[in-house]
């Protein structure tokens, strides 16, 4: 495979001292734009590489992948975390999976779990190339759907030396079954009915149907919706942390493909690589993480942030600063 690999744009970041401010030092950190091929695909990924302050192209240095949510982009949450732990010392890679955001792929807004994961497999790739990244050492943090498809990938990529997650979220699971697992058999086929009839019509010429991820508006919020549903209203759709390329669309008949799909099958492949999971105390989606840490295997940790909410882990700079100081402590432990 010809591979792609350009670094098109190098800027600096001065990361304000006030946000977080018992952790960070406002330091300056350097970004690339940076372009890779899916390898079995070519389709090309688009990322944003960060290095630390004084970074010296001669040394050698830990690299961690950032995965973003489903539906999110680069330049939202997955951006926030590749900044302040490059902040800490690592380089990072913040990307946009294929068929999202700024990479390639067609059509657009396919959230494929298969191709999630070898999103993550292919950062690695990128990673390795990198003369100034120990290959040896590289981890990866996956936030929300993409803390599962990062964990996922982590079962089976032993490149990956160490695994960790915030707000993590099986869509696969959440998919069959509804988040809390509240949704029925009935409910369930009733939905996989109707992906599989969209995709007939889409296969006989008839346009692609798009469903979103949260609501585009209050109105759409149902009065006794989970509070994880209004702040992904609140996160995603409104100047908090809406992108333009992050449109909270999926092309539904794609829905039959997340189904399909588990995170935390085998957690014990991991072992003896280490897994960390961060969640929030009042986070609705936290039975993920507890139920994949409890099957884990050492070495493992759980880490849960008092007051936060799944969504708040996000963006919140007092959550953010926790979960980045015990992520900064548990990639320097172990990506040496």
């Amino acid at each position: 495979m010809k591979k792609t690999i350009i670094a098109l744009l190098t800027t600096l970041i001065l990361i304000p001292s006030g946000l977080a401010a018992n952790t960070y030092k406002g330091q300056a950190i350097m970004k690339d734009k940076v372009y890779y091929n899916q390898k079995y695909t070519n389709i090309k990924i688009a990322g944003e590489l960060y290095k630390p302050n004084n970074f010296d192209k001669t040394k050698k240095y830990p690299a961690i992948i950032i995965v973003h949510p489903a539906g999110g982009v680069k330049e939202q949450v997955a951006g926030l975390y590749a900044k302040k732990l490059a902040e800490n010392g690592f380089i990072t890679l913040a990307y946009d999976a294929a068929y999202q955001g700024e990479s390639e792929g067609n059509p657009h807004f396919l959230e494929n779990p298969t191709s999630r994961v070898e999103d993550v497999r292919s950062s690695v790739d990128y990673l390795t190339t990198l003369p100034f990244v120990d290959k040896d050492n590289i981890g990866v943090l996956g936030i929300c759907a993409g803390g599962g498809y990062a964990f996922n990938a982590a079962e089976t990529e032993m490149r990956i030396k160490a695994v960790a997650t915030v707000s993590a979220f099986d869509l696969g699971r959440a998919r069959r079954q509804g988040l809390g697992d509240s949704m029925t058999i009935e409910q369930q086929h009733k939905k996989l009915a109707e992906a599989a009839e969209q995709r007939t019509k889409e296969v006989n010429g008839e346009p692609i149907k798009y469903s979103g991820y949260v609501p585009n508006s209050l109105g759409e919020i149902p009065e006794n919706a989970p509070i994880m549903y209004r702040q992904g209203y609140e996160y995603y759709r409104t100047p908090l942390a809406a992108h333009p390329r992050s449109e909270n669309k999926y092309i539904f008949s794609n829905y039959a493909q997340q189904a399909a799909f588990t995170a935390f099958d085998h957690p014990e492949y991991l072992s003896p690589r280490p897994v960390l999971f961060i969640v929030g105390e009042k986070a609705e989606s936290a039975y993920f993480s507890k139920e994949a840490f409890d099957k884990a295997l050492e070495p493992k940790e759980y880490l849960v942030i008092p007051n936060a909410t799944h969504m708040e882990m996000y963006y919140k700079p007092e959550y953010v600063a926790t979960a980045v100081e015990k992520l900064t402590e548990f990639f320097g432990k172990y990506l040496k």
